[in-house]
This record gives C-alpha cells, structure tokens and sequence, in this order.
C-alpha cells in the first residue's frame, strides 16, 4: 500500500508528508526506561519517541545491555520514506484529485496511510484490509 501519488507518477505534483529520522544506540546497562515506548511531546526533546527493543521481545537479549532507538521528525523529499500525511485543505484537495483517477481503475485499491493520505493506526488498516478483501 504505497503512496498514491507515486502510482501515478506524481502527475498532478507530489503529496507532503512527515518522515522520520532514527539513531540506534546500544547502552551497557540492563533497563533504559522500563517500557517498549515512550513518548516525548514537549518541546525540550528533540525527539519524539524513544524505543526500547527489548521489551518487545518479552527478556531476549544481553541482559547486562539494551538498545533503544531516537525517533526525530524529519523533513520529506520525493525519495525519502513517508511516514504521515500532511492533514490540510491543499493536499486534501490534492488526494481528491488522486482519488478520482483511482477510481478510473479496475481491480485496483488503494489502502493504508499512504494510499488513502490519512493517519490511520495499524488496527485501521487491517480493518479497511479485511473489509476491502470482503467486497
């Protein structure tokens, strides 16, 4: 499910979209911040969330290390992994342009963030998976 605007080559100009920046870090101590994610919302971080990977993996590891990964808002440019879409009238506007053509198209869907240009969560998306594999 990649971005609609791409499929079509761009042809009425590209949509915007927020990406993301990572840096990985490995810490010789056993627990960096107790929980698989964190949040940042205030202005003093300039990151926004911080992942600890291994408490997605329920104690695998190096007990005696642990790695997390920075997550930091990052410009996007044509080439670059989108992430989010831009919510605001001009690329909505942009999207109904896209949208129309895809309607044009037979045996074809457009599914997901990037191919339906919102912020959907992943429980959104396998929902609008499922009920599209239905009809």
């Amino acid at each position: 499910t990649g971005p609609i605007d791409e499929y079509y080559g761009y042809c009425f100009r590209a949509l915007q979209y927020r990406s993301l920046r990572f840096e990985t870090e490995v810490l010789d101590i056993p627990n960096y911040q107790g929980v698989a994610g964190m949040n940042y919302t205030d202005t003093e971080h300039p990151y926004t969330r911080i992942i600890e990977h291994k408490h997605f993996l329920f104690g695998a590891g190096n007990p005696g290390k642990t790695v997390i990964t920075r997550e930091y808002p990052a410009e996007w440019k044509c080439g670059d992994e989108p992430y989010y879409p831009v919510n605001d009238m001009a690329n909505g506007e942009l999207y109904r342009r896209y949208e129309e053509l895809s309607k044009k198209e037979n045996n074809l869907r457009f599914g997901g963030r990037l191919g339906t240009y919102r912020y959907l969560d992943m429980d959104q998306v396998i929902m609008q998976a499922m009920e599209d594999a239905e009809r």
